[in-house]
């Protein structure tokens, strides 16, 4: 399942964040991690999902992947 992080956009409300979550599940995704120093999270898609998360003005969605250092 493909994977995305979603973040909350310098002043925006909690409130947002929570909403992205209630988007992700109603479009058929599930929260996979929540972060507390940051206000964001990873969500999980089926592979045949579309979501529409990228179009909400308050969040930053991103692919999440492997992350390394030189």
């Amino acid at each position: 399942m493909p994977q995305i992080n979603v973040s909350l956009k310098e002043g925006a409300s909690p409130d947002q964040l929570e909403a992205a979550k209630k988007q992700v599940q109603e479009q058929g995704g599930s929260i996979v991690n929540e972060f507390k120093l940051v206000k964001a999270f990873t969500a999980s898609f089926p592979e045949d999902s579309v979501h529409t998360l990228a179009s909400n003005e308050h969040i930053n969605v991103e692919d999440d992947g492997k992350v390394t250092t030189q």
